[in-house]
């Protein structure tokens, strides 16, 4: 049923007062194709301009509504209200008195007339025409132009307070708060009700960091004109910086009630309400900042990390989703998503995720790969694509449509990215890419080439050489292989170049850099990733070896084992890292973890000294050295060939506050220094000792710093216990060969305990299964040993590290006191066994 004009603007009406804009600005504009000049569809589209922001063009409106029924005293105002925050101030005057010729008059009207006539009379502003130039280059982002040009302005017109203004917002945009704050001040003398210049200041000291003078100005501000909703933002914003929720809550709600159709305050509304831990009502306010501006993408990406903390990880991930929609170059929606995604699967297709986790991967600092391959190759699994593909390979059809099948496969470019940047965690993926990389080898001379076949091998080398080729070669790969070694070698030794499917199938099987002949080789741009990760990069760490100091030779018999275990299998290979979008202070930090202090001095550490006592490959010294702001770090390991990983990847990642030194644990006496913060994780239960090197670490605390360890839990490896039993007990050695073998036997096997280790994600790379299965010396814990160790050593529990396993215990345990209880934790263990399959990770504090 078609509707009436008047029904028509009823509904408008009523959209617009529920904030529903875009119905609204609907609805009036279909009035107003059918009558271009009814007034009132007219003035409120003029209302909802102004409303967004868009105040210049509403002023159109305004005129027509005015044109159509010049008798209506709310058209006037709106006009002459818009006029004012365009500072036309000379325009607003003349057509109040336009208006008041035309019988306006009212209280409202007596208001604006006083507003436009108090102290103004004191400012002389520039022709119009100059101003406009003045603000085109401020909103044209040319601030040092417009700053020069305001300055040249005022020597002429030296009681412009628009001129004052603009040069204070110029200032403030260069960073130059105390010139800005001068400049309102300035602006000011002229004309002390100037509201505007109060706002601005109030905005200058804010940037500053001076919240208390800011809540100041903005309420001087709000005393010179009480409907100043942007003021009643702002202020809020402040006060929630001070800490001062409530009032900040209260100061958005200000905002709305003047004006209802304010995104960004119930947006700011939405940060406040999370940081005071009302979900809901955080939930309900970005909600309402959407309906008004269904583009926020700021607010999709706050109500996901709500949703996120309220546990619902698939609305989360829809949100973030939205964001990135909306703001494709959104890092920190970016980061987000990533830990989002953590250990989630899917279980229905959503190809725009599958395009938004390839940028989440192309961006080298948002994730760690690994931390997302489980949700990941659960949408690959559900692509028809990946399906057909795999029932061709069950039928073994693989062989004979290989080129159509890679050709198919290469349409996934999450498959192809995936497979570049992280071990793939998945038997069913791992058998189709070993039949397709066997398939590759028997027929390498035959195969036609196409940038998408060399495309798909060369993903294909870098997983196998991430993965430490730690796929089975049988031994009728091992003669096509010798024989592809023979043929590339010769053609090189006649001074041509071998052709790059030949070198990426070679790549698939063995690590370019072992061949002596590798030097020869020329890098074009079909191999050339493959190249740089199997020879310049492993160069690059053999020159950096030699250049890391050593504290002192390491003699420990247990530290010997162990170093030789990382020489040979640096641990653990990766491409890709997650870091800290912006570093954050200890308190900060302290604050964000929930963790309890028994030392103040934990919190008032500006600039930390930081050990990394275990670095490894350097993942866990350069997350610390991202999260730490101001902080300088010294990264040890045993093994050299894990130092030269470490350095190289830092050196990529530009990070400047980093040392890595070769040390021993039980060496660090030596280096006489104490540290504010150390950390160990996956380290102490390797040693032979572990309290011994704990003990030293302790002594190489500050009085009131942090600890933060890592260890096994005795409950949750209990089916690595078993294998590991089982290995010793068959004497299985630990060369590559021995444990892939050992590993085919437990994909084949259908013990509950090997089926459980399938679900490791370091079941799936040689030296991770090294380190998980093979490992030269294994300690593990339990909550009442841990306890007993920290009293031994004079620490005290702070608190876990992980928010999951923090959250799950919460749900059951809901004491204040309970998170810091290892009583309660180890009783919550009992009944979750496999809640620390990972490690215990948690922080401690030194107390004397």
């Amino acid at each position: 049923m078609e509707l009436t004009l008047d029904e028509a603007l009823q509904k408008a009406v009523d959209a617009h007062k529920s904030g529903q804009i875009q119905e609204a600005d609907r609805l009036y504009t279909a009035i107003r194709q059918a009558q271009p000049k009814h007034p009132d569809a007219n003035h409120n589209m003029g209302v909802l301009a102004v409303g967004v922001g868009k105040v210049q063009e509403a002023l159109p409106f305004f005129k027509t509504a005015l044109e159509a029924n010049p008798s209506i005293g709310q058209y006037w105002l709106s006009y002459i209200e818009a006029l004012i925050k365009l500072d036309r101030i000379t325009d607003a005057k003349t057509v109040l008195a336009e208006a008041k010729g035309k019988g306006a008059k009212g209280e409202a009207f007596n208001v604006l007339e006083q507003r436009l006539n108090t102290p103004n009379e004191g400012s002389i502003d520039p022709p119009q025409a100059q101003l406009q130039t003045l603000i085109n280059l401020y909103q044209q982002g040319q601030l040092q132009q417009a700053l020069d040009s305001a300055k040249q302005l005022l020597s002429q017109f030296p009681n412009s307070l628009t001129l004052y203004n603009i040069q204070g917002v110029a200032y403030a945009g260069l960073s130059q708060f105390d010139a800005a704050i001068y400049s309102y001040k300035q602006a000011l003398k002229i004309n002390p009700d100037y509201a505007k210049a109060y706002y601005n200041m109030g905005i200058a000291l804010q940037d500053k960091g001076d919240l208390k003078a800011a809540i100041k100005s903005y309420k001087r501000a709000i005393k010179v004109r009480p409907d100043y909703a942007e003021a009643f933002n702002n202020m809020g914003n402040a006060l929630k910086d001070k800490g001062d929720l409530v009032a900040a809550i209260d100061s958005y709600q200000q905002a709305l009630k003047i004006k209802p159709d304010y995104a960004d305050a119930y947006y700011n509304m939405g940060v406040a309400l999370f940081e005071k831990d009302d979900l809901e009502a955080a939930t309900d306010s970005y909600k309402q900042a959407l309906k008004i501006k269904p583009d926020y993408a700021e607010a999709y990406h706050n109500m996901g990390t709500v949703l996120f903390e309220k546990g619902d990880l698939a609305a989360a991930i829809d949100s973030y989703q939205q964001a990135l929609k909306i703001k494709p170059d959104y890092a920190e929606a970016y980061y987000n998503m990533g830990v989002a995604l953590n250990g989630v699967a899917f279980s229905r297709p959503n190809f725009g995720l599958m395009k938004i986790i390839v940028s989440l991967l192309d961006q080298n600092t948002s994730c760690r790969p690994k931390d997302i391959a489980l949700a990941a190759i659960s949408l690959l699994k559900l692509e028809p694509t990946w399906k057909e593909h795999l029932e061709k390979h069950c039928l073994g059809t693989l062989r004979q449509s290989l080129q159509e099948t890679i050709s198919t496969l290469t349409e996934l470019p999450l498959l192809l990215k995936l497979m570049s940047v992280c071990p793939i965690a998945d038997l069913e993926l791992e058998r189709v890419l070993v039949d397709i990389r066997l398939a590759l080898l028997s027929s390498v001379d035959e195969i036609s080439i196409s940038p998408r076949i060399l495309g798909f091998q060369a993903a294909l080398a870098l997983q196998c050489f991430t993965n430490e080729y730690i796929y089975n070669q049988t031994d009728k790969e091992t003669e096509l292989l010798e024989e592809l070694e023979c043929v590339i070698e010769k053609t090189l030794s006649t001074g041509q170049q071998p052709s790059p499917q030949s070198i990426l199938c070679l790549a698939s099987y063995k690590a370019l850099n072992n061949y002596e002949w590798c030097d020869a080789l020329t890098a074009n741009t079909d191999i050339e990733e493959v190249f740089a990760r199997q020879i310049l990069e492993l160069k690059e760490e053999s020159r950096l070896k030699a250049n890391i100091p050593i504290l002192q030779e390491i003699t420990d018999k247990v530290s010997s084992k162990v170093r030789e275990q990382y020489e040979e299998n640096p641990y653990p290979r990766w491409v890709n890292l997650g870091l800290s979008l912006r570093p954050k202070t200890t308190a900060e930090l302290i604050k964000e973890l929930n963790l309890r202090i028994f030392d103040n001095a934990a919190n008032n550490r500006p600039a930390p000294n930081i050990l990394i006592a275990g670095c490894g490959t350097g993942q866990h010294s350069i997350v610390t050295a991202s999260r730490f702001k101001d902080c300088n770090v010294l990264a040890i390991d045993l093994s050299l060939s894990s130092l030269a990983y470490a350095k190289r990847k830092t050196e990529e990642l530009g990070l400047q506050n980093i040392d890595y030194m070769q040390a021993d644990i039980l060496s660090l006496n030596k280096l006489d220094k104490k540290f504010d913060i150390i950390e160990s994780a996956g380290v102490l239960h390797h040693m032979g000792d572990p309290m011994a090197g704990w003990r030293v670490l302790t002594d190489c605390l500050e009085s009131g710093g942090l600890m933060k360890i890592g260890l096994y839990s005795e409950l949750a490896r209990q089916h690595i216990v078993k294998m590991r039993e089982e290995i010793s007990q068959s004497r299985i050695g630990s060369s590559d060969n021995a444990m892939k073998l050992f590993r085919s036997d437990v994909i084949n096997s259908d013990k509950v305990h090997h089926e459980q280790i399938l679900t490791s994600g370091d079941f799936y790379s040689l030296s991770p299964l090294r380190d998980l299965l093979f490992h030269a010396q294994e300690h593990r814990f339990t909550m009442p040993q841990i306890k007993h160790c920290l009293s031994e050593l004079g620490l005290k529990f702070c608190g876990f590290e992980s928010g999951k396993i923090v959250k799950n215990f919460k749900l059951t345990n809901t004491g204040k006191d309970d998170p810091y209880d290892l009583d309660k934790w180890d009783l919550y263990e009992k009944d979750n066994p496999r809640s620390f399959a990972g490690m215990y990770q948690f922080w401690c504090q030194k107390v004397t």
